[in-house]
Parts: C-alpha cells; sequence; structure tokens
C-alpha cells in the first residue's frame, strides 16, 4: 500500500501560484514547497508543472533546482518526475557509478513489471539519445553484460501460468550453474533473463525443495565477484522485492554516513506503490518504526520532505 493519499479537490493553478510565491523574495519557502509537492499524486504533480509553465513560461523542474539544494533537491527533483522518466534518470545514474551502480539497475528492472520496463527503456531513449542496453553493454563485460542486457531488454510473460515440470529442470539447471562456480553461466542467464516472475517463483520454491536450502542463500556463499552478486540481486528482488527493499533501506541508515541515495531511492518511487508495506517489513525485521530511524539519521528540509512521502 501507498504512504500518500493525494487531495481529490486539487487545483493546479492554485498550487502553481502558491509555489510561484513560495520562490519569490530572498529565501524560498520550503515549508510550502513540501507541503504542497509532497502531498500530490503523480498525476497531479505532471498537472502542476504544466500549469506553472503556461502561467509563468519557465520549467518548474528548472524553477526548483534554483531555489533548493542538496539532497532536499535531488528528492524532489525526482520525485517531480514521471515514473518512467524519474526510473530512466536512475538507471544512468547508477550505470556511471560503475560496479556500485549494478545492484540499482538490476533492482530496478527486476520489481517493474513488462510493461513498466518497456517504458523505462523508452523514456531513456527519449532523455539521453541512446538506448539502456547500449549503455549497460558499454560498462560491461563477460557474464554480468550477458545478465544485465538480458535484465534491461527482458518482455517477460506477466500471467500467473505455472509449469511444474518445468520449474523442476530448472531449478536444477540453477543449482548445478552455480555449484562452485563452474557451472553454465549461459542457461542461468537465459532463464533468469526470460521466465516469467511466476514461473521463477516456483522455479525458486522447487530448488528450496530439492536442494534444502534457499538459491539466495547458496549464492551468498558464493557471491565473492560481481556476477554472482548480481545473480543474488536479481533473484531477490524478483522474490520478494519489500524484503530487498528493506535491506536497501536498513544498509541506508546503518552505514557510517547515511546512504541518502539509497534511502531517497527506495522512498521516492515506493511512496505511491508499497512503501506501507515495506515499512511494516522494516519495523518487524528491526523492531523500531522506519520513520523514526530515519528521522535520527537525516535533518533539514530533506528529513520533512521524506518523512512527508513515508506518511508523518
Amino acid at each position: 500500500m501507498a504512504t500518500r493519499i493525494a487531495p481529490t479537490n486539487h487545483s493546479p493553478l492554485a498550487d502553481a501560484e502558491a509555489l510561484h510565491k513560495a520562490f519569490k523574495g530572498w529565501g524560498t519557502d520550503e515549508k510550502s514547497v513540501i507541503t504542497i509537492l509532497g502531498h500530490r499524486s503523480v498525476y497531479q504533480r505532471q498537472q502542476i508543472r504544466k500549469t506553472y509553465q503556461e502561467t509563468y513560461q519557465e520549467d518548474l523542474l528548472k524553477r526548483l533546482e534554483s531555489e533548493i539544494s542538496g539532497d532536499f533537491e535531488r528528492a524532489v527533483y525526482r520525485w517531480m518526475l514521471e515514473p518512467a522518466d524519474r526510473d530512466a534518470v536512475l538507471a544512468n545514474v547508477a550505470i556511471k557509478d560503475g560496479s556500485k551502480g549494478y545492484p540499482v539497475i538490476i533492482e530496478i528492472v527486476s520489481v517493474l513489471s513488462p510493461e513498466e520496463v518497456l517504458a523505462l527503456r523508452r523514456a531513456y531513449h527519449n532523455r539521453y539519445k541512446h538506448s539502456l542496453e547500449e549503455d549497460v553493454a558499454a560498462h560491461t563485460t563477460g557474464h554480468l553484460r550477458q545478465l544485465l542486457v538480458g535484465l534491461v531488454s527482458s518482455f517477460r510473460y506477466g500471467g500467473d501460468e505455472i509449469n511444474p515440470k518445468l520449474a523442476k529442470t530448472e531449478a536444477d539447471i540453477l543449482h548445478e550453474s552455480i555449484k562452485e562456480k563452474k557451472g553454465n553461466y549461459e542457461e542461468a542467464i537465459r532463464i533468469l533473463t526470460t521466465r516469467s516472475k511466476t514461473q521463477l517463483l516456483a522455479t525458486f520454491n522447487r530448488y528450496k525443495d530439492d536442494h534444502g536450502t534457499s538459491i539466495t542463500k547458496k549464492l551468498l556463499d558464493n557471491a565473492s565477484d560481481d556476477f554472482h552478486k548480481a545473480l543474488h540481486t536479481a533473484i531477490r528482488c524478483i522474490s520478494d522485492h519489500k524484503k530487498y527493499y528493506e535491506k536497501v533501506l536498513r544498509s541506508a541508515l546503518k552505514r557510517i554516513g547515511t546512504d541518502e541515495d539509497g534511502l531517497t531511492r527506495v522512498v521516492v518511487t515506493r511512496a505511491e506503490k508499497d512503501l506501507k508495506d515495506i515499512k511494516e517489513v522494516y519495523y518487524k525485521r528491526n523492531s523500531v518504526h522506519l520513520e523514526d530511524a530515519i528521522a535520527k539519521e537525516i535533518s533539514g528540509d530533506y528529513k520533512k520532505f521524506i518523512l512527508t512521502l513515508l506518511g508523518k
């Protein structure tokens, strides 16, 4: 469930005017920016941006970039983008981060639906004038490149049908592929990049039944290189993305120096989808509310905005 519920009596013009007023004078009225933008749906935010452009002949995003800064500006900017465009920006930033960014690319394309992945690829092409597959391939090599390119270019079947016999066969293939790091990685890549998520869940469950341990646990034991770590991330995201996001948040908050990029990414991308569920997973795992954990680690307008998206 989402943590944000937008008002129904929304006036794009009134919001545009209020934002314009917030930008006037010697200092920006950050409270108004947070109150307005933090409580509007994705459709309403696009209407505000369109109305602001028509009324003041100025791009609201560019104005925001000039008025606010730091983690606060980055969070607001990404919140204002349409989901596919936002995912394109996140993917591009991840590609530039090299090996540190591989998990983010895998996370994005493994959690999105087939139609959302297609929309991401179109948005990436429109924004950067070349394909996501091209950029991923240019920054990776070997089996890691095969896996990442396969994931970003995949258009999986999205239905609920399961083939139990196939699940058994491919569970065995995956077992052989990761055993002692001497398996047929091409087959593992083929399975993970082409099968539907429902079929893959059946395969992962069969793996655990037949081999006495989860495939993620087996991969974790062997995850000493980027490729095996990438396999592990893809399977975790496909298996239970809410648990995966909980770990991202936990790692972001518990490291020395908060990982604001990771924190912002999860909150901004999931606030209108299932952030409430992720908050519950976080509480069960850590015995502390996510809002309280975040409030101790960040500050200022960035803190106020993130907590607003969390429903605080």
